[in-house]
């Protein structure tokens, strides 16, 4: 297996080869199945996968059932790596939406090469940075946002892991994302087709189109990107605060407030 190369996991080919090794004997290539769950609500967290390819959200579950997705993750990142800042059972539920390839390794035995480690405890900390910032930052777009908005935003996040227009997701599977009765996302697939943002929606394949799709998104998703490529770019010129300003939203707003 090799951490490199088109089909590799970003985070893993950021490692020197000298700490990549120290991975690499206990890393097993598995595939990650459509709908698979990698980990469960409550369980222990006994593996953490590396994603080559495909998409997984990282899902809360609330006691009356309705579920709501807090995260994805495909292969810039990692699922399970958040078991590295203690023991203890796992707070979401991880669900593959899009099917790929992961190396995967046990979570004691990571555990372990992230106390030998300092590249490996960086990379780490860089990763979890960007998750804890799309955490944040996507529960305040659930509260301010608008529905079509969000569901907008999350398509693109997910297009841009399985880096195609045509996306493997049911009405069904975005509900629970979303948070939101099916019947709610059949309303708005239907404004977002009239709008020529979704060119197609059949059985379990959604294709988009990214450019329009963008339009209707909110700046969410910019931001959420520009984090997550942080971690793989040496220019930390880029912030926050900057990718706000960019948005033609925020810009609009800070006009009208200086008049």
């Amino acid at each position: 297996m090799s951490a490199s190369g088109g089909n590799g996991n970003r985070l893993l080919a950021t490692l020197p080869a000298a700490d990549l090794d120290l991975l690499g004997p206990e890393l097993e290539t598995v595939a990650l199945d459509q709908d698979a769950v990698l980990a469960r609500a409550g369980d222990e967290i006994d593996y953490v996968f590396f994603p080559h390819s495909g998409a997984i959200t990282l899902m809360i579950d609330m006691a009356d059932g309705h579920t709501v997705a807090t995260g994805v993750v495909g292969r810039e990142g990692a699922v399970g790596s958040l078991s590295v800042l203690g023991s203890s059972p796992s707070g979401i539920t991880a669900v593959v939406r899009a099917a790929g390839t992961a190396s995967r390794i046990s979570a004691p035995r990571f555990h372990a090469a992230f106390g030998r480690s300092a590249a490996i405890r960086q990379a780490m900390q860089k990763h979890i940075r960007s998750m804890l910032i799309q955490f944040q930052l996507g529960s305040a777009c659930n509260a301010l946002h608008p529905v079509e908005a969000r569901m907008a935003r999350w398509l693109l996040q997910l297009r841009d892991r399985v880096d195609s227009d045509v996306l493997p997701l049911t009405q069904q599977a975005l509900s629970q994302i979303l948070g939101v009765r099916r019947t709610t996302v059949t309303l708005l697939m239907r404004n977002l087709r009239t709008r020529g943002a979704i060119r197609s929606d059949q059985r379990g394949r959604i294709e988009i189109d990214r450019s329009r799709l963008s339009a209707a998104a909110c700046e969410c998703h910019r931001v959420m990107r520009l984090e997550a490529e942080e971690i793989f770019s040496d220019n930390k010129a880029r912030s926050r605060a900057a990718a706000l300003t960019d948005n033609p939203r925020i810009s609009e707003i800070e006009t009208d407030d200086a008049l």
